[in-house]
């Protein structure tokens, strides 16, 4: 029985998430897993521009671009100002670095908007303004999750060495913000593919916490 491109990639998302947090587990290959870390959001990326209904609209594209940068400017005032999420710095796990930014954040970030947004349209949430306040939330939940595991792993590190309440707030503010504008696009309904990328990430950094 041949599968759905959606099925495919879901696979493909569950596995790579999977063989990574073995690769995170087993010591001995841990700092080979870390080195891939900007080759596996790479991957992620390309998963879920190839199921997006009509990817090759330029208005999905302006929409990613606008998201990653906007993510990876507000990571740069983040590091430079410490206005949005307090005292941080990026460590060497996320790779290739653009003015102390590596330049995966924006794509991580762009990943993650486009994710949530589709997923809260599965789930028929009535208005904009209600899905912009759950999906903020949903991913700050996330972020809860991710922190030890990027303090622990070299994403990134903290002044003060454990993230302020200012972090979630900011974190809580851009992802509404970003939100929005993924609304204002108005993409059609897309495939399960995205949601299961937000999914398998929750279960990726739940099971991180214990490596």
């Amino acid at each position: 029985m041949k599968m759905s491109k959606s099925s495919a990639s879901v696979a493909v998302i569950i596995l790579f998430h999977a063989v990574g947090s073995l690769g995170f587990f087993i010591i001995p290959f841990r700092s080979m897993f870390l080195r891939l870390v900007p080759f596996h959001l790479l991957l992620m990326l390309a998963v879920v521009i190839i199921n997006h209904e009509n990817w090759r609209d330029g208005k999905f594209w302006a929409f990613a671009a606008l998201i990653s940068t906007g993510g990876f400017t507000a990571e740069w005032i983040g590091v430079h100002t410490n206005i949005i999420f307090g005292d941080y710095d990026y460590g060497q796990t996320l790779g290739t670095k653009v003015f102390d930014i590596p330049l995966m954040i924006g794509v991580n970030w762009f990943l993650l908007i486009y994710a949530t947004g589709v997923i809260l349209k599965h789930l028929k949430i009535p208005t904009v303004a209600l899905r912009m306040l759950i999906g903020a939330i949903v991913l700050v939940c996330l972020d809860l999750l991710i922190e030890p595991v990027a303090i622990k792993f070299d994403y990134w590190s903290w002044v003060d060495l454990n993230p302020p309440l200012k972090n979630y707030l900011g974190w809580f503010g851009v992802s509404a913000l970003f939100l929005g504008i993924f609304e204002l696009f108005k993409f059609k309904h897309q495939n399960i593919t995205a949601p299961a990328l937000l999914v398998v990430q929750f279960i990726f950094f739940a099971l991180l916490q214990l490596a």
